[in-house]
């Protein structure tokens, strides 16, 4: 069992070192002599197989082809790579960029060691970082975009004979990509190094006490990387709070309790007391929308990553967050005369609801409620095989709706 953490723990050191402040911090290997075994190899528009002294031939080396125009239902093979290797970074940019059911529309996906299920499989957007189809500049310890206008990811992704990373249009118009896929080949991922996967889930809305399932139970051995994840408030809650939900990590057969418990929300992404805009290497917030009133804001977008406190499974791993609120009483009075059909559970045993009266009774006070938002959420984990088991990417019907609008 131990080995089987070996390539884990080699990567958060990694991860510790890229993103210390300045090259003095990184450690003596980033000047070490190189393996003469291990090859750095790009793939682009300017060079897709990758191939040593084939890059930028087109138009007599002069810009000749930067970019792929998809259309709509195709797939581009962005890089189908042979060997025993790793992704170290990825980057592209699309036209257009800033259309969110069209950059919603963008399926992402990657495939290890040849097998026809892919590991990842997201909203293109999603996988970046950028919920609801919204680009925001952000930086964490693994994804990035400067400007808004662009995705950068430098995840480590090994593997052992190959990897295949495609995107496939699922939108109405063209796409135009620019694109560059970073990879080390020759090197030695043996059994004990794990594979990475992604995937994504959207519930629109949630019920009253049902958490929301980051990510669904998997079997396998590996570790937990963290996640992004989105709500979109429900208008007949928009007067209160939304973030009191606790997040849950159910490891190695927790059926009815699980293992890991946070405290709340922003708890989570290691604020407190409400959610303001802001991004570190492993926790931040990068969107919230401009619609709403103070604090509560119809979108909100944000992230945690598991690098410095690891989450390790060894038979199977479930992840969740409550959709819960608070709301001072004089706020949810607001909600209840505004929306005499909604019921408003309370955080309890799922039998009782807080009716007007009762909450007229209470004069001034804080109460916690059972919310029903939309989420989605995208995880991310290492695991012990090329493929996971859990349900395909929605319908890009079912990602495309209710988005932001301003």
């Amino acid at each position: 069992m131990k080995t089987k953490l070996i390539f884990i723990g080699a990567f958060a050191a990694s991860v510790l070192a890229t993103t210390a402040m300045g090259a003095g911090m990184m450690g003596d290997s980033i000047a070490k002599r190189p393996d003469p075994d291990i090859q750095t190899r790009w793939y682009s528009p300017e060079n897709p197989t990758g191939e040593k002294g084939k890059g930028g031939m087109s138009n007599f080396g002069r810009k000749g082809y930067p970019c792929v125009v998809v259309a709509p239902g195709e797939t581009l093979v962005m890089a189908d790579i042979k060997g025993n290797g790793t992704i170290r970074r990825i980057w592209s940019t699309t036209d257009p960029f800033n259309e969110p059911e069209m950059i919603r529309g963008y399926k992402f996906e990657i495939f290890w060691d040849g097998v026809d299920k892919p590991a990842v499989q997201v909203p293109m957007s999603d996988f970046y970082g950028h919920v609801f189809g919204k680009m925001t500049a952000f930086e964490s310890a693994f994804f990035s975009c400067p400007e808004a206008r662009s995705y950068n990811c430098v995840i480590p992704m090994p593997f052992k004979t190959g990897a295949k990373v495609q995107v496939t249009n699922e939108s109405p118009k063209p796409m135009r990509i620019f694109y560059e896929i970073n990879v080390t080949l020759g090197e030695n991922n043996d059994e004990d190094t794990l594979y990475f996967h992604s995937v994504w889930r959207r519930v629109n809305y949630t019920k009253a006490r049902e958490d929301f399932e980051i990510l669904p139970k998997t079997e396998g051995e590996g570790r937990f990387l963290g996640c992004n994840i989105g709500m979109r408030q429900n208008p007949a809650m928009k007067s209160f709070w939304f973030g009191e939900g606790e997040y849950k990590v159910y490891l190695d057969g927790d059926e009815e309790w699980p293992t890991l418990n946070g405290t709340g929300t922003e708890d989570f992404i290691g604020s407190g007391w409400g959610q303001g805009k802001f991004n570190n290497l492993y926790q931040g917030c990068p969107y919230i929308s401009e619609a709403g009133d103070g604090l509560f804001k119809e979108f909100y977008g944000f992230y945690r990553f598991h690098v410095p406190d690891p989450i390790f499974f060894h038979k199977d791993i479930r992840v969740v967050i409550q959709v819960m609120g608070g709301a001072m009483t004089s706020q949810l009075l607001d909600d209840m005369r505004a929306n005499p059909d909604q019921e408003y559970m309370k955080a309890s045993n799922g039998k009782q609801y807080y009716t007007q009266k009762q909450i007229e009774d209470m004069g001034a006070g804080f109460v916690l409620v059972e919310r029903e938002d939309d989420m989605c959420a995208t995880a991310y984990w290492y695991m012990d095989s090329p493929v996971n088991t859990l349900p395909e990417l929605a319908p890009v019907a079912e990602r495309i709706v209710d988005l932001p609008k301003e």
